[in-house]
């Protein structure tokens, strides 16, 4: 029964009846909702004290507080399922106020980190992408080492020999093996450049040289690519194998190949390389699989391609250079062949001339000695003219005799001049004493200018300046009828080098050396300008002076040429013509001699002739020659300037000859040995240098070594053969005075 209360009675209203089972499952539900809001901030707090990286605490005690006080409503409310008390209702009033309070600050501060933990999520997912991407990175990098060492591998497979077809074989079979390929194949150019012909095959299903287009479409495509292509399986160069119909063909690529082509080999440049040419290497994938072509694998084909280039191209200069090699082996053994059979046949003719010299100036010896010793007596004149022909002619044959052998040491390069101190203006007096009596006869005027400033004494080989001056005035001479010869020398200028006429002259001026420059003008025959360059040529002549003129051997101009070019100088001709003379004028180079050598000029060997001393009346002379002719010859002078000769026909009886009362001893020296030894014993013989006779050597040999033998066994002298009367008391006269007499060689 229902009634109503008092107003101002506190007591609570009753509650209205409920069913006692559901008041049951809400109170104990309430009770474990109230449980697990407790437990749940418990849990939170231990997250927050393990977790040292989650960034939003003091949100997790905020959310802690709100659950707490939810829980705490939930336990409060345990207790209004039955009559409570005021203060019960207070403290319900209390937390849910408190609750409304944490739930709206809750919620407000949500608004504010959901952005916030979206970003995270957003850079969540940027880092998972990232760290996807880093992963195909690391796996693009994984194929890469691998792709390079697939590289490594090949290009030292490819390289590891420079034989053409070793490379390209082992370059099929490294790239089969590694990419696991059905069938590859390179296709070569052909010599024609206009079809590509199958040259090698990794499986060998089809014939190696079947050949193909080079014009074909999908070649051009290949050709001009640098990068492996795409083809078709069924294109004429992939066509490598006979199809079965059962499996779908593998993909096919193809990459060029570039190839250098050497067409001439320089030693110090780069090769010249012509028309770019390329071959075609074509590789297929397994047909029995779904596989495909990667991008790795098209870059490990593509640097395989460009390596087996390289190497190809140290395969092609390798071979071009063993090519060059070899040919120039060949032409080093036909040059080492035909040096030895030029040094051969010197030695030959050196061995020849100088038997032949020495035998052709035996018998010159005896008659130009016989006819000088006829000259000096009771003549008629026809006999007299008879005899001075013989004499003038043997001494031409002489002349020709020393051209010969001169042009033969001077074209084998074994002739070197002799340097030493001699007198400059001694050499052109002497030369204008020779010429002077054929200049005479002639009725030639014959004129010598020596500049002011032309040094007295000079450094080089007088004898060969001598014999080049001698040859250009003799030539003057013999070729001039009438008129007048003159002959200048002048220290040459170094404004004078810039000569139009000596273009190719080029000299180097210094202060130890000087240019001695010698002219020769005529009036002679004259010369066409044409013919001047054949002058120079061994055993050639103008044409006008062979029909109008005296015959000459052909050899003078041509030695002196040789001459003039060892004393670092140069000749030239000039001739307005036929009849309008000639001037010959060379340039030598000259050394200065020190003061100390000018004093030593003194003792010097002088050219022979025009001696004192005319007898040698009581002159002990001993005469040693095997040869009879030679042996009465050479008696026969030293008799006619008065000598005591005894002679020898071998060197056992000259040794038992000799005696200290000979004042010196005449000895043939031929190639042998005989000679010198017989000069070292007779050394021994005579303790006494004082005591011993001085010992001259009669030879025709007139190369150095004779000289060298000679002074090396210590003899006195050398005189060349032949040897007339006026010779000989020149020779018996320079050893009488200074004891040493060593003829110019």
């Amino acid at each position: 029964m229902w009634f109503k209360a008092p107003e101002s009675c506190n007591c609570i209203e009753p509650q209205l009846p409920a069913d006692e089972l559901l008041v049951k499952y809400q109170y104990i539900s309430d009770f474990f909702i109230a449980l697990a809001y407790f437990s749940i901030p418990l849990e939170l707090i231990y997250f927050v004290k393990k977790s040292a990286v989650f960034p939003y605490r003091w949100v997790l005690v905020q959310f802690g507080a709100f659950i707490v006080l939810c829980g705490a409503t939930h336990l409060i409310n345990l207790w209004t399922f039955t009559i409570h008390t005021r203060t019960v209702a207070m403290v319900m009033t209390a937390a849910k106020v408190l609750t409304a309070v944490v739930s709206c600050i809750t919620a407000l501060m949500l608004v504010h980190i959901i952005p916030d933990l979206l970003s995270v999520k957003t850079r969540e997912l940027f880092l998972k992408n990232k760290a996807a991407e880093l992963d195909r990175e690391m796996g693009l990098i994984r194929t890469q080492e691998e792709t390079g060492r697939h590289v490594r591998m090949l290009t030292h497979e490819i390289r590891s020999t420079l034989d053409r077809h070793t490379i390209l074989k082992t370059t099929l079979i490294e790239l089969g093996r590694t990419l696991a390929l059905e069938e590859c194949a390179l296709w070569m150019p052909t010599r024609t450049g206009l079809e590509l012909q199958l040259a090698y095959t990794l499986r060998q299903q089809n014939p190696v040289g079947y050949t193909v287009p080079i014009h074909l479409p999908v070649i051009n495509q290949v050709f001009s690519s640098n990068r492996a292509v795409k083809i078709s399986p069924n294109c004429p160069v992939a066509r490598l194998r006979p199809h079965t119909g059962k499996y779908m063909p593998g993909e096919v690529v193809a990459v060029r190949v570039p190839l250098l082509n050497l067409s001439n080999f320089q030693i110090y440049d780069w090769p010249e390389v012509s028309t770019r040419s390329y071959a075609l290497m074509v590789l297929m994938l397994p047909s029995d699989s779904a596989r495909q072509w990667h991008v790795h694998e098209l870059e490990l084909v593509e640097v395989v391609a460009d390596q087996v280039a390289v190497a190809l191209s140290h395969a092609a200069i390798l071979e071009e250079s063993m090519r060059a090699r070899n040919m120039l082996m060949e032409q080093n053994v036909a040059l080492d062949l035909a040096r030895r059979e030029a040094e051969t046949a010197i030695h030959a003719r050196n061995d020849f001339l100088a038997v032949m010299n020495h035998e052709m100036r035996t018998p010159m010896h005896a008659i130009i000695a016989l006819s000088s010793l006829l000259q000096e007596t009771e003549l008629t004149a026809e006999q007299r003219l008879m005899v001075e022909t013989i004499l003038k002619s043997s001494n031409l044959l002489a002349t020709l005799i020393n051209d010969v052998l001169d042009l033969s040491q001077l074209e084998d390069g074994s002739l070197q001049l002799e340097t030493t101190t001699f007198s400059l203006h001694a050499v052109f007096r002497e030369v204008l004493s020779l010429i002077k009596p054929v200049a005479s006869v002639k009725k030639l005027s014959l004129t010598l200018h020596l500049a002011s400033d032309l040094p007295a004494y000079a450094v080089g080989d007088d004898k060969r300046l001598m014999q080049t001056i001698l040859n250009v005035v003799g030539n003057a001479v013999k070729f001039s009828k009438e008129g007048s010869i003159s002959i200048s020398a002048v220290v040459a200028k170094p404004d004078s080098f810039k000569d139009a006429r000596i273009p190719e002259f080029h000299p180097v001026p210094s202060d130890s050396h000087f240019y001695l420059r010698v002219q020769v003008k005529d009036s002679g025959s004259g010369i066409n300008p044409q013919d001047i360059p054949k002058l120079f040529t061994k055993f050639a002549q103008s044409q006008a002076v062979t029909t109008k003129g005296p015959a000459g051997s052909g050899l003078g101009l041509a030695i002196c040429r040789r001459f003039v070019n060892l004393m670092e100088g140069h000749i030239w001709i000039e001739s307005e013509g036929i009849g309008k003379g000639c001037t010959v004028t060379f340039i030598v180079r000259l050394g200065i001699p020190d003061r100390s050598n000018e004093s030593k000029l003194a003792f010097a060997p002088k050219v022979l002739g025009n001696h004192v001393t005319t007898n040698f009346g009581g002159l002990k002379v001993l005469v040693m020659d095997d040869n009879g002719v030679n042996r009465s010859v050479t008696k026969g002078l030293l008799l006619h300037l008065g000598c005591d000769v005894t002679t020898a026909g071998s060197s056992e009886e000259c040794l038992r000859i000799i005696s200290p009362e000979h004042r010196m001893v005449f000895m043939d020296v031929c190639t042998g040995l005989d000679g010198y030894e017989l000069a070292i014993r007779i050394q021994e013989k005579f303790k006494k240098r004082q005591d011993r006779p001085l010992i001259v050597a009669l030879t025709g040999n007139t190369n150095k070594v004779t000289k060298e033998n000679c002074m090396r066994v210590g003899m006195d002298g050398l005189i060349l053969k032949p040897v007339s009367v006026d010779k000989m008391r020149g020779v018996l006269s320079e050893l009488l005075e200074h004891r040493v007499l060593f003829e110019a060689i």
